[in-house]
């Protein structure tokens, strides 16, 4: 089975359901909430990234896991962000925004960060990064099912709520569906590498966790808002992350997609943790 056949559609749906979410005054919370907003960029777009190339320099990986390791730290938050700030009674509205920002934004950082790694560490090993070809893949799988999904909710508002209630409970399935997939083809790279590859994940997303925690205290932020941004940061959109990995208009190199495998799995592990201890707390 050819698993871009899978991945492709699976991420143009994701985004599909993120723009249903979405409408014009989404993108306005930027000047209603300044600091939480610009946290949350930051958190992602830098903060993300820098500790995924320290991490893959400490744990000495190969430059294909280097590369899938900053690849998934620079990919946007995941569409599942939404409902994980909802069960963790967070702000929805400031995670929904910090969705659609950083999906728009990371449509331009993405080729810069994974165009310099490759530069450094995929060389010499003959990976390079056709950038013209990942930004036209981002543009027909993330950017037009985003603001065809915004259309569809402006123009037709009933229908959009009850696409977006359908589609809703299909993107963690078939998230995870994906990552089963990948997880049956390539089982034997994935169980030869998941020690190392399993510890300097997790230590990504409880390193941005913390980062982000602590950044949103040292601010001012409320609690909701600090959950938000936790949840945000130590959420990528694995789907994202594997289509550029295994696309054959891209890299074409399903080892490279296996640290967004493991980031799914991991990812899903600490943040339902995270969310269960706040539940039990309320309770």
């Amino acid at each position: 089975m050819n698993s871009i056949l899978i991945v492709l559609p699976i991420l143009t749906l994701l985004m599909f359901d993120l723009g249903l979410t979405l409408r014009p005054n989404d993108f306005m919370l930027v000047f209603k909430q300044p600091k939480a907003i610009l946290l949350g960029l930051a958190g992602q777009l830098i903060v993300l990234p820098l500790i995924a190339f320290a991490l893959a320099g400490m744990f000495h990986l190969t430059p294909l896991f280097y590369i899938g390791v900053v690849l998934i730290a620079c990919c946007p938050g995941g569409s599942s962000s939404n409902v994980f700030s909802m069960l963790a009674k967070g702000d929805v509205a400031l995670s929904v925004s910090l969705t659609a920002l950083s999906s728009i934004i990371t449509l331009f950082t993405v080729p810069l960060i994974l165009g310099w790694t490759t530069m450094q560490v995929g060389e010499a090993v003959g990976i390079s990064l056709p950038v013209g070809n990942l930004l036209l893949q981002n543009l027909v799988t993330m950017l037009i099912p985003i603001l065809l999904g915004i259309g569809v909710n402006d123009f037709w508002p009933v229908v959009a709520t009850r696409m977006e209630r359908v589609l809703s409970k299909i993107a963690f399935p078939a998230l995870m569906l994906l990552a089963g997939i990948f997880f049956v083809q390539h089982h034997a790279t994935i169980a030869d590498n998941f020690g190392v590859l399993g510890f300097c994940l997790t230590a990504l997303i409880l390193l941005a966790i913390g980062v982000s925690w602590l950044a949103g205290h040292l601010c001012g932020l409320e609690v909701r808002e600090k959950r938000t941004i936790v949840i945000e940061v130590g959420m990528q959109n694995a789907a994202q992350a594997i289509a550029i990995a295994s696309s054959p208009f891209i890299f074409n190199n399903v080892v490279i997609a296996i640290p967004a495998i493991i980031y799914a799995l991991m990812m899903n592990v600490v943040l339902l943790t995270y969310v269960g201890i706040i539940i039990k707390r309320r309770k």
